[in-house]
């Protein structure tokens, strides 16, 4: 993203994480082809995946987990998006984080703590 000013960099942040919320990913890796880093992450620390899968867009999430994005990069509260998915009960997301190999057990809490508190447990089976 050369050439960009920094608040044209922010603004281009912006736009992707709600691009990411929204599920929008033909849109979205148009952004990450046209050079966004996939890992990006926004002021909290949640990355482009972590809000796509927290969301439910598991279109998105294998999108850019195809592109390389990172399945276990943590935001800065220690979350993983797996643990995300989980929490808000994305069984396809779960699968398809699952698939690409995220770690069960990283972050705070864990996917598999995660997974018991909710009583969801049947996601990892």
């Amino acid at each position: 993203m050369s050439g960009l000013t920094p608040e044209q960099v922010q603004r281009v942040v912006e736009l992707a994480m709600d691009l990411a919320r929204e599920g929008r990913t033909e849109q979205l890796l148009e952004f990450v082809d046209h050079g966004l880093p996939v890992n990006t992450t926004d002021e909290a620390g949640n990355s482009l995946l972590m809000l796509a899968a927290y969301h439910g867009h598991a279109g998105t999430v294998r999108a850019l987990l195809d592109r390389d994005a990172d399945p276990d990069l943590r935001n800065d509260r220690d979350q993983s998006p797996i643990a995300g998915a989980l929490f808000k009960g994305e069984e396809e997301v779960v699968r398809v984080l699952r698939e690409a190999g995220a770690d069960l057990d990283a972050g705070t809490p864990s996917a598999r703590a995660a997974a018991t508190m909710f009583g969801r447990e049947h996601l990892l089976g």
